[in-house]
């Protein structure tokens, strides 16, 4: 009964990993990267340097917008911080009595500023934000249905992984038998290691995931109790009421003082918002947020001070129970609060992540091929899955480095550059699936990595003719990032590269000579 039991783990494991695995391989690649989003947005932004202290740089931005938009409804004002060097800000236009909003394009309402409160100007691109989105929204879909197909795709994550550990009963003795050369107990070997390596922030990471967005997903406590979800979120965040104009002009304080006070109540944690309504009104307020990276959980509690007086007008309720967990498991998955350490590690279990599903997905062919009575033309399905798995788990780093490198060679001032950047990642990652239909298996493999390699070891390359920061200006004048950044293309070729070289050095495909034991040992292990 037990090993029956264990069998049909297996089946399951088998099946809901491969159904889902290319778009989970996808999830995990883009999730591991968006841990140093910031980073990679300010490398696709070399105009961007100045790192800036926040109190000043802050003040700086509210003069800008007292000189630009003073009679803006509101504004809103992103701080910089050690890992994103400039101020974000956003206005909200007053509103013209009896004439509907109006429909702004980018940038009409925003700008990003530097640490004396001048405008930067860097060119179009979606940076890491880009990569970061896609893990849970995708593309050229409606955000919705994507994050349906998300989360169907979650799902099946933690039902694999579950079954994964039902089915392995010596998966934690098999952590410690890597090998290498021995065909389809080497790539068992590699995703049972992957498996075990971070198999606690693999359950984490999966089941937070679900969390995130549990109110799209199972939605029907709200709609038994609420008339509509709209009032079941204004009740659980409830917002403070507005204060209407008194028409009597009044500057606003410094905001230094104030960004020190409720740091020094939220024990040492930076300031990540600034939001002024009624800007140069004696109603003004100025409302401070804690920064996602000043605690676990990703809500930060907030402060109203009066904006002519500086006085505590307000302070938020402390969370009740059910949504502290809430915050605490989403800070846990997007892992914002993280220092440079643990970031590392978060980093590093993604990467395992990735690795883990895609050799789970080319253990699924390499099994089979043992098995097929004739293995020069396998059936259709096999070719399918084999094909495909070219595609996920070669296509989409590839697409990456193209969009790398349409950042530095797309046209400064091109209509729709950053959506040309990304448009390069599916152009290469479609043209990869194309490739791998249209030559034999093998070659595809062995060309297809070659060719991610050589991408990556083009980043750096293109980078150093396009831009005056790259590796070798960065270690004279201290410049890490674009340091860091260029080493880690170089360590992702020179990965590629080895993959390539190992990929052309396996012989056709054959019966091995003991295949029945292997295959016992793959039904058991």
């Amino acid at each position: 009964m037990k090993e029956g039991f264990r069998q049909s783990m297996a089946w399951l494991h088998t099946w809901t990993g491969l159904l889902f695995g290319w778009l989970l391989f996808a999830i995990f690649v883009t999730g591991t990267a968006a841990y140093f989003q910031e980073e990679i947005s300010r490398w696709m932004k070399p105009e961007v340097s100045a790192a800036t202290d926040r109190a000043a740089a802050t003040q700086a931005a509210i003069g800008y917008l007292q000189t630009t938009q003073p009679d803006a409804e509101s504004w809103f004002i992103s701080p910089p911080s050690a890992r994103t060097p400039t101020a974000d800000i956003f206005w909200q236009p007053r509103k013209v009595e009896g004439e509907p909003p109006k429909r702004r394009k980018r940038g009409e309402t925003s700008a990003t500023l530097d640490a004396e409160g001048q405008p930067v100007t860097a060119r179009e691109t979606k940076g890491g934000f880009f990569l970061y989105r896609f893990h849970f929204d995708l593309h050229y879909m409606p955000v919705m249905w994507a994050r349906y197909l998300v989360g169907v795709a979650a799902m099946f994550m933690l039902i694999a992984i579950l079954s994964g550990i039902v089915t392995h009963k010596k998966i934690f003795v098999d952590f410690f038998m890597l090998r290498f050369g021995k065909g389809q107990r080497s790539w068992l070997d590699a995703h049972n290691v992957t498996a075990v390596f971070a198999l606690p922030f693999y359950l984490m990471i999966t089941y937070t995931g679900l969390v995130t967005l549990a109110t799209q997903y199972m939605p029907w406590g709200i709609t038994a109790n609420y008339a509509s979800p709209d009032t079941f979120f204004e009740e659980v965040f409830p917002g403070r009421a507005e204060v209407e104009r008194t028409g009597m002009a009044a500057p606003l304080v410094p905001v230094a003082p104030l960004m020190t006070a409720a740091s020094q109540r939220w024990n040492g944690a930076p300031v990540g918002s600034v939001r002024v309504v009624n800007p140069g009104d004696k109603s003004a307020t100025i409302t401070l947020t804690r920064a996602p990276s000043g605690s676990i959980g990703s809500r930060g509690e907030s402060i109203v001070f009066s904006g002519s007086t500086g006085d505590l007008l307000d302070k938020s309720a402390a969370q009740g129970g059910a949504m502290a967990t809430q915050s605490v498991m989403i800070g846990l998955h997007a892992g914002r609060f993280a220092g440079w350490g643990l970031r590392w590690l978060y980093f590093l279990s993604g990467v395992g992540g990735a690795i883990m599903v895609g050799s789970g997905l080319i253990l699924w062919t390499v099994k089979r091929r043992a098995k097929l009575t004739g293995p020069v033309r396998p059936p259709f399905g096999f070719r399918l899955v084999a094909r495909l798995n070219v595609a996920a788990v070669v296509g989409l780093p590839a697409g990456i480095a193209a969009y790398f490198l349409a950042n530095r060679l797309l046209p400064l001032g091109m209509a729709g550059r950053a959506e040309w950047e990304v448009h390069s990642l599916f152009i290469l990652w479609g043209g990869t699936l194309v490739w791998a239909i249209a030559r034999p298996e093998r070659r595809a493999w062995v060309e297809s990595l070659a060719l991610t390699s050589a991408l990556f070891a083009a980043v750096p390359i293109v980078n150093a003719f396009t831009v005056p920061r790259n590796l070798a200006t960065g270690l004279i004048s201290g410049d890490w990032l674009f340091v860091a950044f260029d080493l880690a293309m170089l360590t992702l070729a020179t990965s590629f590269g080895f993959a390539a070289r190992k990929a052309a050095q396996v012989k056709a495909a054959r019966q091995p000579r003991h295949a029945r034991k292997v295959q016992e040992e793959l039904a058991t292990a």
